[in-house]
């Protein structure tokens, strides 16, 4: 009689694979990957139950029990398959994943708790970090991809462990504009705008693409300039500038190394002689410092950042910046309105599709009452309604001419013509 193949007896052949196959490894030498092939080729011949599994059965059992042994175990075919951008492990039992935008839960989970910390430690080694009890939470990175761990007893229902994927190529302003992101004539009249050293934020809710914005949009960055990145994990792809200068925070490490921030890096490209410097993403009180970068001379930095809308991230910055100086908020107000001149805000609709939502220009400050920040929308997206597709669609509208034109007067450009 043939064996019912069920999720729970594919799971004991796995792990009855697996513990005969560690139980054979010489650990008295390196074992080669192709000695592991090997030995499980071995151990599936010798089992009887494992002779009676398909040819297609027994090479995907093979490639499990290999990926348990040597890789990530479960995640290791989430994280071959390029269309997965996005990995969210609750625990042992629940894996859900991200795929074309939309949210999954995976059909897959680990032997156990001790099995998801066993991969767990063996990311975040490769990454010459640690993380354990005392130090529940860290951030790493993986071959082309970001990694979060949160253990107990700070996550309360197991090891949790996140992944976002950096694209496997490399998105420009071509390929935004053929998903719809921003229109032809608004990627013209950005790539202007760079050219001729605005400073931008890019703001947005997380997931709305704000570093892949930002990378298309380091794209005009004039080939001869000399620039410095600085990112928490490093994601951007400048690939036409040749004085580049790429750089990286550094957590405080298991032989007790001092950990450098990214306020440590802003501060030290400021002696590097940078023309412009973008930095990955701004979320606390290296806020301070990326504006007085902006307000030094290095027109045409770029960054990122959390919020809602335009106006809510000049707010947050505000508050960033308290939580590094005490200085008095009219004083921050100033440095925000001098040093920023657009703030793009990107989001997230619907039906999962990233667009450019507005761009706003900061004008500058009230002069009476508390002085705030003014701003003014340039161009909004509007939606009109659903293709065919069911997929939202809309035009982007100018609601205000640009008033800061000096910097475009003194690059010698001028913007294309005014319709989105």
């Amino acid at each position: 009689m043939e064996r019912e193949v069920t999720k729970e007896t594919r799971r004991n052949d796995r792990q009855e694979l697996r513990d005969a196959v560690y139980a054979a490894i010489d650990f008295s030498h390196d074992t080669s990957d192709e000695e592991i092939y090997a030995l499980i080729d071995a151990k599936m011949a010798a089992g009887e139950r494992m002779r009676r599994l398909t040819i297609a059965e027994r090479r995907k059992l093979r490639r499990e029990v290999f990926a348990e042994i040597r890789e990530l175990d479960v995640l290791q075919a989430l994280l071959d398959d390029p269309e997965v951008t996005e990995i969210m492990v609750n625990g042992p039992e629940q894996i859900f994943i991200e795929r074309a935008g939309r949210l999954q839960k995976y059909d897959a989970r680990f032997s156990g708790v001790e099995r998801l910390g066993d991969v767990i430690q063996r990311i975040v080694a490769s990454c010459n970090r640690t993380v354990n009890e005392a130090s529940p939470i860290v951030d790493a990175r993986l071959k082309g991809a970001r990694v979060n761990v949160v253990l107990k007893p700070v996550a309360l229902n197991g090891p949790i462990l996140t992944i976002r994927r950096f694209p496997q190529k490399r998105i420009d302003m071509e390929a935004l504009i053929a998903y719809g992101a921003v229109s032809p004539f608004l990627a013209a009249w950005l790539n202007v705008m760079v050219k001729a050293g605005y400073n931008i934020f890019v703001s947005g809710g997380t997931g709305s693409g704000k570093t892949t914005f930002l990378n298309a949009l380091s794209d005009a960055i004039p080939a001869d300039a000399r620039v410095i990145t600085i990112e928490d994990s490093a994601e951007l792809q400048i690939t036409h500038v040749e004085n580049l200068v790429s750089l990286e925070v550094r957590a405080a490490g298991m032989t007790d190394c001092r950990e450098i921030t990214i306020r440590d890096l802003i501060k030290a490209s400021l002696r590097m002689r940078p023309d412009r410097i973008v930095v990955g993403e701004v979320r606390g009180e290296e806020a301070i410092d990326m504006i007085q970068a902006m307000n030094t001379g290095h027109d045409g930095s770029m960054s990122t950042g959390h919020a809602n809308s335009t106006k809510d991230m000049l707010h947050r910055l505000e508050t960033m910046i308290l939580m590094g100086m005490e200085i008095p908020l009219a004083a921050v107000r100033g440095q925000l309105a001098a040093g920023i001149d657009l703030i793009v805000h990107l989001g997230r609709l619907r039906d999962h599709s990233r667009k450019v939502l507005e761009i706003a220009e900061v004008t500058g400050r009230t002069e009476a009452g508390t002085g705030e920040i003014e701003t003014r929308t340039l161009y909004r997206f509007r939606e009109t309604g659903y293709d065919e597709k069911e997929q939202i669609t809309g035009v982007w509208t100018r609601e205000a001419p640009l008033e800061k034109t000096g910097k475009l007067k003194a690059a010698g450009l001028a913007l294309p013509a005014d319709k989105a």
